[in-house]
């Protein structure tokens, strides 16, 4: 008889996960669960979701006859996810903690202790994901340490794995692996990637696992769950008052609690106004936060933007990007948004700047601007610098044709 693979599969106490774990069973693998817990507190119900989740997780592993462990990773999420968090709140920004917490958790310290600790040929998640490897790729992958010269060999043939949308176009979840390492890429497997949502449903339906089936989909923040968003960040950050103002005409509309309890594009709750006010900017260094009378008002358009360094899954740029540092290509900085079709331009530092077709909605600095080519996820960078909002251009160019205008009123003739 051949060698059996090890596969770990990451448990959630979902139905994708126990599915994905299924599968891999189905398959032959030698199957171990895994279910991590990553925060530690009762929700505002007073439940810890956590431990129901655990059970339910325990559930699918002994209904499948696979091994069970858990692993706590409280101490790694707080210092490398959530102290994050704040810190990007308090510098005015809204950052995503689900694409972090895959980056930092999930795909660096339990890809780890699935490959080097239980000894797993390869690890599994139940994300919505494709890779460009058949499964035997993933088991013949051998650790390659990086180079220790400051630039790797020139002439080195590297064979990247690529990333690419799931077979479920509307649960694809390539957004939120767009910050994973090369090399977690290269040991992981999705067995859901070829598989639509109902069709997931169906399989554990069918081999009873009706106990995750009868779950609510995920939502909130990644292991922190759905909370009031206000009260939640409270508890963490000393409030800051400040004022709501106007955009338009500078007019103090009312206050807040802290800049960072807001995210722009949101309606502002502001006491005794009729009208529905929106954020559209914040300044830090005075509290204000600037709103403006409309969902769709120009204040809130932008079509350039700024990331940090740019992380590319496949680890260098693409050639086409490399060598004329221009690239066409599409944007999208919330999951299931619409792509929006984008020109990149590389930097010198490895960042990027990226100019939409057409301007969007509420960019938001923090937010990861996650870049396709076709059905392949690039991978992403954090917004950090956003351009001119229409309104802005707008009243620009107003002054521009006034200033025109009063250049060419003729000037009186003096009186002799």
């Amino acid at each position: 008889m051949g060698f059996v693979r090890h596969v770990v599969c990451a448990m959630s106490g979902g139905v994708d996960s126990s599915v994905a774990a299924l599968l891999l069973k189905r398959r032959g693998f030698n199957v171990t669960g895994v279910f991590m817990k990553n925060w530690d507190s009762l929700d505002e119900k007073g439940i810890c979701t956590t431990e129901k989740d655990c059970e339910d997780a325990y559930r699918v592993c002994q209904i499948l006859d696979i091994p069970f462990h858990q692993v706590s990773y409280v101490k790694e999420y707080w210092h490398e996810v959530f102290s994050n968090l704040l810190k990007e709140y308090e510098k005015g920004r809204t950052p995503n903690p689900d694409i972090l917490c895959n980056k930092h958790i999930k795909f660096n310290h339990f890809h780890k202790y699935a490959i080097h600790t239980l000894g797993a040929d390869a690890m599994a998640t139940g994300h919505y994901a494709r890779t460009s490897q058949e499964d035997e790729d993933v088991f013949q992958q051998t650790h390659i340490a990086p180079p220790t010269t400051l630039f790797r060999d020139r002439f080195e043939i590297r064979n990247p794995v690529r990333m690419y949308k799931g077979a479920d176009l509307f649960k694809d979840q390539t957004f939120f692996l767009s910050q994973i390492s090369q090399d977690a890429l290269r040991q992981t497997m999705f067995p859901l990637s070829g598989l639509t949502k109902e069709f997931v449903k169906k399989i554990a339906a069918e081999a009873g696992l009706h106990h995750v089936l009868k779950k609510k989909e995920s939502m909130g923040i990644c292991f922190i769950g759905e909370r009031h968003f206000e009260n939640f960040i409270l508890e963490y950050l000393e409030p800051k008052p400040g004022n709501f103002v106007s955009i338009e005409d500078g007019t103090v509309m009312g206050t807040h609690k802290g800049w960072f309890t807001l995210t722009l594009g949101q309606r502002a709750r502001i006491g005794g106004q009729k009208n529905a006010w929106y954020v559209v900017d914040k300044d830090i260094a005075t509290g204000d936060v600037f709103v403006a009378p409309a969902t769709n008002h120009p204040a809130l358009f932008r079509d350039t933007l700024r990331t940090d360094r740019f992380h590319w899954l496949t680890v260098d740029p693409p050639p086409e990007l490399a060598r004329t540092q221009m690239m066409e290509c599409h944007f999208r900085f919330i999951h299931q948004m619409p792509l929006t079709p984008c020109t990149v331009t590389l930097n010198m530092d490895g960042s990027v700047w990226i100019s939409l077709s057409q301007a969007v909605r509420a960019l938001t600095p923090g937010q990861f601007a996650v870049l396709y080519k076709g059905d392949e996820c690039l991978g992403s960078g954090k917004m950090i610098q956003l351009g001119p909002s229409e309104y802005t251009l707008q009243k620009g160019r107003e002054r521009l044709i006034a200033a025109a205008q009063h250049k060419e009123q003729p000037t009186p003739e003096p009186a002799s």
